[in-house]
Order: C-alpha cells, then sequence, then structure tokens
C-alpha cells in the first residue's frame, strides 16, 4: 500500500506572506489542524514548511505576540519531511514516529505537493484493516461450524 492511495489530496495551503488571521480562519473554515505552506513552482506548488494549530496558540496567543505583526514565514516548521506517492505507508509512518511529525506532505516525483498524510488518516485506515481481520475470524469460526458441527 501506497502513501499516494491513501493520502487526502484536499490540502490546506498558505504562502510565507500570509497572515495569522489568515492561517486560524482558513483552518477554521476547513476544520483542519495544519497547513501546508507552498511556494510557486513550474506545474504546482511545493511545499516548503507546514504550520499547524499549536504552532498558532504556542508562537502566538502563548507569547503575546500582536497577531497581524508576524506572517506565517516567521513560525512555519522549516525543517520539513516530506513523503513521496509512492512510498510505502509502513515506512512512512516509521518516518513519522522517528521525527516525531503526525502530518507528513505528500509530493509527486518533481516534488510538486500531491496531498497530506496525517495520523488521523493512518489510524483510519489501521482501524479499517483490524476491521477486516476480525472479520476473518469470524468467519472462520463461522465455516468451522458448518463444517464439524458443535461440540458438546
Amino acid at each position: 500500500m501506497s502513501v499516494g492511495q491513501f493520502c487526502n489530496r484536499d490540502t490546506v495551503i498558505l504562502r510565507k506572506e500570509d497572515s495569522i488571521i489568515d492561517a486560524a480562519k482558513v483552518m477554521r473554515e476547513f476544520h483542519v489542524g495544519s497547513a501546508i505552506v507552498v511556494e510557486d513552482s513550474t506545474g504546482g506548488v511545493k511545499p516548503v514548511g507546514i504550520v499547524t494549530d499549536r504552532d498558532l496558540v504556542v508562537e502566538i496567543l502563548a507569547a503575546e505576540l500582536d497577531p497581524s505583526a508576524v506572517t506565517i514565514g516567521d513560525i512555519m516548521s522549516y525543517d520539513l519531511i516530506t513523503a513521496h506517492e509512492e512510498d510505502g505507508l509502513w515506512e512512512t509512518l516509521q518516518r513519522m514516529r522517528i521525527k516525531g511529525v503526525r502530518r507528513i506532505p505528500v509530493v509527486d516525483q518533481q516534488g510538486l505537493l500531491a496531498g497530506i498524510l496525517t495520523s488521523d488518516d493512518l489510524l483510519e485506515i489501521l482501524a479499517s484493516e483490524l476491521t477486516e481481520l476480525v472479520k476473518v475470524i469470524g468467519k472462520e469460526q463461522e465455516r468451522e461450524r458448518k463444517t464439524r458441527g458443535s461440540l458438546p
């Protein structure tokens, strides 16, 4: 299973020059906890950073900064970890764990933004797969009852 099969293609993007207020409004409008910061590139946009709702709270509100005096470029994470569409889910999950990130932008072969994969997405995928495994156990028990009958 590849990251490209499961990533969310509807990404919320911002640019470095966008305001903190704009970021908060966009996150609220789309009910997300992060936005990918991008730069324009031939054929699309390239991810250059990420900003989270936690960044807004810790870097702006807790520091009592004036949100109108700060841009996304001032608080975004520049040490961006990305995944390629063809990367495996398991390997990507391991990279996320090692790097301590809950969200990872997904890029295509040209490095252009293709989507985002979050820990919530991975939990949903894993829960679905575990549900299927539980169904296998139930089917096995049903098959055994039919072929062997009930035990005393």
